[in-house]
């Protein structure tokens, strides 16, 4: 998978760009800050997934220079090459609804100039995203983790995406009916519908996160061992906020087991209803509360280095470490359930990292996936690297070669 050819328009910092990135060998985009290095790699990021990164308001994403034309608009558009020779042209448009109350942001998508919706082309282009706040997955918060799970399974797993899209429409309309009913202006008994309907869309994304993590962990153990000799051993544990249970031996497993592995893989079938059982367990301490107390909104990850927890035990060396292996193992994680690798984006990363671990990331980017690295620095890459690299400047929003 790759992109033939990226145009911008109005986006961020970038008037007008016409750019194609090298194909065959890593793309280095070098240049000072707030000049369009990290805004190429986000308009990628943005045509694969329609969100950005960075900002939860599209309107950031517009051009500053368009503020004063009647309609302020901004368009991406990429050429997208895949397996077998495939094609597809993705365009989106992010206009002024003049309709709007206020200064809203329409999107509007086109695939091979078919309109279509968000729902349609995601996973059309994949991407792997590496930036020096990563550190959160072993530092950050609960949420951290889950905006990972859910980002890397929503562009390959249609089914995930689905159930998450209704799952995110659900949850909030049980938390008011909780609130409703605490204000007794409502029965008890509508939650019963909810509960169904929380617990199957639920029970999806529960099994599509604990398949995920438990393939995912044998690629990052081998990155990881690869990249401290031997020394460190990674394991991921899922805490999934209900903890269902299989049936196995005549006993009941947990996912609280440590190394639950995928012989004992659950379906959504066998997670529902213990979800739904727990919904009307919690039934009473929801109500006093006024929110939704388990589910995938709850759930945690964690990291463990030599069976202790990397996020309260580890240095800031081994959570370098974790986080690159955890990047590298969702790379090749992408390239089994796709047949191909997906575009690896790396915004300002090498410069945080020490000689050996730069050394190891480098001689990884070989070229297998289509890759675009940002610096404010080329003399931080080694001259075997830059030999067999295609080098780009970027300055005051445009990209040429160097």
């Amino acid at each position: 998978m790759r992109i033939e050819h990226l145009s911008l328009t109005n986006f961020r910092n970038y008037a007008r760009l016409e750019f194609s990135p090298p194909a065959d060998r890593p793309g280095v985009l070098v240049g000072d800050n707030a000049q369009g290095k990290t805004s190429a790699l986000e308009a990628i990021f943005y045509l694969a997934t329609s969100s950005s990164p960075y900002t939860t308001s599209d309107r950031q994403l517009i051009h500053w220079r368009t503020e004063s034309d009647p309609i302020p608009f901004a368009r991406l558009s990429a050429e997208i090459g895949g397996a077998a020779g495939a094609y597809n042209k993705l365009d989106i448009t992010l206009l002024l609804d003049p309709t709007a109350g206020a200064a809203r942001f329409k999107k509007s998508i086109k695939l091979n100039n078919v309109d279509k919706r968000v729902m349609d082309v995601v996973g059309l282009l994949n991407v792997v995203l590496f930036l020096p706040r990563d550190l959160s997955l072993v530092e950050g918060s609960p949420n951290d983790r889950r905006r990972f799970m859910d980002g890397t399974l929503r562009q390959v797993d249609r089914e995930y995406r689905l159930a998450q899209n209704e799952y995110e429409k659900i949850l909030p309309q049980r938390n008011a009916l909780l609130k409703r009913i605490a204000e007794r202006r409502a029965d008890p008994t509508e939650l019963e519908f909810w509960d169904e309907q929380l617990a199957t869309q639920g029970a999806v994304l529960i099994a599509g996160r604990q398949r995920f993590l438990r393939q995912l962990e044998v690629k990052a153990r081998a990155t990881h061992l690869a990249l401290t000799g031997g020394g460190e051993s990674l394991s991921l544990k899922y805490l999934p906020s209900i903890a269902p249970a299989s049936e196995g031996d005549g006993r009941q497993r947990s996912f609280e087991l440590v190394g639950l592995d995928l012989d004992r893989q659950l379906k959504p079938a066998d997670i529902q209803p213990q979800f739904r059982q727990r919904l009307l367990d919690q039934r009473r301490e929801s109500i006093g509360r006024g929110l939704t107390i388990a589910g995938p909104h709850r759930d945690e990850l964690r990291l463990f280095i030599n069976d202790r927890d990397c996020g309260l035990y580890g240095s800031r060396g081994q959570a370098r470490t974790a986080v690159m292996a955890l990047k590298f193992a969702e790379l090749e994680w992408m390239r089994d359930q796709l047949g191909e690798y997906p575009l690896f984006l790396l915004d300002e990363v090498v410069a945080e990292l020490d000689s050996s671990r730069r050394h190891f990331l480098l001689e990884r980017l070989n070229g297998l996936a289509q890759t675009l690295v940002t610096t404010t620095e080329l003399e931080i890459f080694s001259p075997a690297f830059l030999e067999r690299a295609a080098v780009y400047q970027v300055e005051n929003g445009q990209i040429r070669n160097l």
